[in-house]
């Protein structure tokens, strides 16, 4: 049991880390890839459907493998060498989930679902007076933004967000937190009166 623990921190102390690097574009080469393909992804989702970006995908994908196998195999023959299957490394790797990551993650949805259900429950059944006038302004606001933009189109923005903000907030962090400080104390001081 310690080792699956400590293999999981260490997982997701790595996954936080990658996703940090790829954010503040520590790699140039990784980050602009990254972004040019969940972008070029969600663009090709909104002229195509879901079910033909994921067959184009995975045509993509086949015939860059089968492609790559024929000439390992080509390359093998007119070379007379045994090399063997060029993904013989990647097929025997175990893929499989175990019982215990299928049952942490299943807790998980089910944490958030439930937390979810409560508390839409108190708001439509206005437990709080003044938390559910809160949400239903916000409800009205995202009919504007519903109107507005699709989801796919805030999606995008919202990846653009991702990448670009972090890295304009580190190069210029001490003007943006005078800004923001000046909004929070011009708010404070509406909401005061």
């Amino acid at each position: 049991g310690s080792w699956v623990t400590i293999i999981t921190r260490l997982t997701q102390s790595w996954v936080r880390k990658l996703a940090v690097d790829l954010l503040y574009w520590r790699n140039v080469k990784q980050s602009g890839g990254v972004f040019s393909s969940v972008l070029l992804l969600l663009f090709s989702l909104t002229q195509f459907s879901v079910v033909s970006v994921g067959a184009y995908l995975a045509l993509a994908a086949l015939s860059a493998t089968i492609s790559f196998r024929i000439y390992k195999s080509v390359l093998q023959a007119v070379q007379k060498t045994d090399e063997g299957h060029p993904f013989k490394s990647f097929l025997e790797v175990e893929i499989a989930l175990s019982q215990d990551q299928i049952g942490k993650y299943a807790d998980k949805i089910m944490l958030y679902s439930n937390t979810c259900m409560k508390e839409l429950r108190r708001l439509f059944l206005v437990q709080d007076l003044v938390d559910s006038l809160k949400f239903a302004v916000l409800m009205w606001l995202l009919t504007y933004v519903g109107a507005l933009f699709n989801g796919l189109t805030l999606l995008i923005l919202a990846v653009i967000c991702m990448f670009t903000m972090p890295v304009i907030y580190e190069k210029h962090q001490a003007q943006i937190d005078q800004y923001v400080g000046l909004i929070r104390t011009q708010v404070n001081s509406v909401v005061g009166k």
